[in-house]
């Protein structure tokens, strides 16, 4: 897959409108009851990042990371401000935040998630670029150093210990992490007298499946 990784401004993101998006089908019976299906296992987000553009240098900037993206071409990160963190946004970072996994002695390999949960039901999301610098993982309760107790591959989320966890070891994560997009227009429509009347160009960004 082509994908750059390269997060998207932040300050560009921040104030974008966008979120989850799910796809359901509905099949209303002859008695009135309905039967639905879903035919994708995760969500996939969307996002306007025009709506993040407060100045005209903001637009040169979008437009020179759009090129460099070659408009739909190639992948990038972007920073959901509503949803970045392993634990709430307000909340500081913590080894425990999220559960990955239950250790057997033998497996080194663990996909980060996050878990959404509401009442009863609750979703698992793969996390698939974790923001370096910002990974705390710990085994049994007890963190774990990076490198020398596992190593971490930003590209997929997934972290791999040097010593398998032990039967029965819960295995735990905290982290920030950016969604994999692409431009979803392989255009650009932006007007000087338009910008500075307010109007702001719009820019749909879609999330990638990597």
């Amino acid at each position: 897959m082509d994908f750059h990784e390269v997060r998207f401004p932040a300050n560009l993101s921040f104030g974008s409108v966008g979120g989850p998006e799910r796809r359901t089908e509905i099949v209303t019976l002859a008695n009135g009851h309905e039967e639905r299906n879903s035919p994708w296992a995760h969500a996939r987000r969307r996002y306007d990042a025009g709506v993040g553009m407060r100045s005209l240098d903001d637009i040169e900037t979008l437009v020179a990371f759009f090129e460099a993206r070659r408009g739909q071409l190639y992948g990038f990160r972007w920073k959901d401000w509503s949803d970045y963190k392993s634990c709430a946004p307000s909340a500081t970072i913590g080894f425990e935040d999220q559960v990955l996994g239950t250790g057997d002695g033998s497996r080194t390999d663990f996909q980060l998630r996050k878990l959404y949960r509401s009442g009863p039901a609750e979703y698992s999301r793969p996390i698939t670029k974790p923001v370096r610098g910002t990974l705390r993982v710990g085994v049994a309760r007890t963190e774990l150093s990076e490198t020398v107790h596992y190593t971490a591959d930003y590209t997929t989320g997934i972290i791999s210990f040097l010593t398998p966890p032990g039967d029965g070891a819960e295995v735990t994560a905290g982290f920030e992490f950016d969604v994999p997009v692409r431009f979803d227009t392989d255009s650009i429509r932006t007007s000087v007298a338009g910008f500075q009347a307010g109007e702001m160009p719009s820019v749909p960004v879609v999330e990638v499946r990597v």
